[in-house]
């Protein structure tokens, strides 16, 4: 068996998990409407038993593997961050509000010329 065929028969086998595992959490879908007539627990129950029995097949193909390392280099990724201090985040956030307020005084401003431009040129208008 060559490399090519033994990754098509790798992607095969992990399609079809993939599809089993969507089949299991249709299932359990499908077992809340057929159970209508019982407790809701139960059928939450058998929804729950769905998703988690679609998941743990998904687990162990090539994509729960490939989402198991994502996660670890997300991780990975978040040791990296240098958060801001207290002080820091308190400059930020005063600077933040005074850009703020001045833009919120500019576009007030500009408003009120808009409005008087428009009235004289108009006529209309408060």
């Amino acid at each position: 068996m060559t490399d090519e065929t033994k990754l098509e028969a790798f992607g095969a086998a992990d399609k079809a998990k993939l599809w089993i595992a969507v089949l299991a959490a249709a299932a359990g879908v499908a077992g809340y409407y057929l159970l209508g007539t019982q407790a809701g627990w139960l059928r939450w129950l058998c929804v729950i038993a769905g998703l988690a029995a679609g998941a743990l097949i998904v687990a162990f193909s090539r994509y729960g593997s490939e989402f198991r390392q994502f996660v670890v280099s997300a991780r990975v990724e978040l040791r990296k961050i240098v958060w801001p201090n207290r002080h820091e985040t308190g400059m930020t956030t005063l600077v933040v509000f005074v850009f703020v307020a001045v833009a919120g005084l500019f576009f007030w401003g500009l408003d009120v010329v808009l409005a008087w431009a428009t009235k004289m040129l108009t006529g209309q208008g408060g």
